[in-house]
């Protein structure tokens, strides 16, 4: 059992997916990095410095002044800027996805190119190579078809 268990380990689309999901929790992080950090800051300040994050339903009926003021206290909170920031997150990856598959795509269409049409062919009376466009054999002199 525990040699099956290795060898499933050690299979080739185990370890690419172990890579890929680690990959992929460190790339989620430079979005999310890229989105709170650099994208949503002008487009708050363009929608009059508005900040996303800090965007919040009090449930709770007493005023609070910021979000983290909020969940200090306990309050009930509907988080809906969190909540853009977090589809903006997912808008940008799989924007990104995208755009790798379709590149990935388009490089195997371009390796597997359809074969060049033939400009040789072989005379069936003497097997030398000839001209595809040839009516007559240079070698055994026969007219071809």
């Amino acid at each position: 059992m525990i040699k099956e268990f290795k060898d499933f380990i050690l299979r080739g689309n185990v370890l690419d997916l172990a890579i890929a999901v680690i990959i992929g929790g460190a790339f989620g992080k430079i979005v999310t990095s890229l989105v709170n950090d650099v994208l949503m800051p002008p487009i708050g300040l363009l929608l009059a410095k508005v900040d996303f994050s800090n965007l919040f339903i009090n449930l709770s009926g007493r005023p609070y002044a910021s979000l983290s003021e909020a969940q200090a206290a306990g309050a009930a909170t509907v988080n809906y800027g969190v909540f853009l920031n977090t589809v903006i997150d997912f808008l940008i990856v799989a924007l990104v996805i995208f755009l790798m598959v379709r590149t990935v795509n388009r490089l195997q269409r371009a390796q597997a190119a359809p074969p060049a049409e033939p400009v040789t062919k072989e005379c069936p009376y003497c097997f030398t190579t000839i001209p595809i466009k040839a009516t007559r054999c240079p070698h055994c002199t026969t007219q071809l078809r």
